[in-house]
């Protein structure tokens, strides 16, 4: 086969729409722009409770994309924790969003290393989808207002970074986009 021949069936494949069954697995929409509203949703922690985005209004929310297979979101989930004992009732919480995965796996995992912050299950990867997640981990941050003032793809959370992060939104400075890749 060609390369043309080849490039010809990718396109074709591409401009197929997915299924509704693929469209869980679809990448969804891009990324939030830093400084426009968060886009709210509703989600089903672990034990069965309803939390939506828009019920965390006057705090500030870090909204993290993770999974129990992902190193990198496991390495900063002791960070997310330990900041959010120490700032949460200034007003801070930690909205972890596990994407896709089986909810015995996501409880054993936040039973072993003693997580207290809200986890919650996006089955479907919906929400995944509205914040433009691709790889992960992502996080993003939320001002009280409800606005995003940081969208951070890859790259390690530590707690210096999450406590500079609140208290630069806290302190009410500009937005700002970080990456690590």
């Amino acid at each position: 086969m060609n390369l043309v021949r080849l490039l010809i069936m990718l396109v074709g494949l591409v401009m197929v729409p997915p299924s509704s069954q693929e469209a869980a697995w679809a990448m969804g929409e891009r990324p939030p722009v830093v400084g426009t509203a968060a886009a709210d949703f509703s989600l089903v922690d672990l034990e069965g409770k309803v939390h939506r985005l828009s019920d965390y209004r006057g705090q500030v929310v870090l909204v993290n994309f993770w999974a129990t297979w992902c190193k990198p979101c496991t390495t900063e989930m002791p960070a997310m924790q330990t900041t959010y004992d120490r700032l949460r009732e200034q007003g801070f919480i930690v909205l972890a969003v596990n994407e896709l995965e089986d909810e015995a796996k996501v409880r054993e995992h936040i039973r072993t290393y003693a997580h207290t912050f809200p986890v919650l299950l996006d089955r479907d990867n919906r929400v995944a989808n509205m914040y433009g997640v691709f790889g992960l981990p992502v996080s993003v941050f939320v001002d009280p207002q409800g606005i995003v003032q940081e969208y951070v793809r890859g790259g390690l959370l530590t707690e210096q970074r999450i406590a500079d992060v609140v208290g630069r939104i806290k302190g009410q400075a500009g937005p700002r986009v970080a990456a690590a890749r």
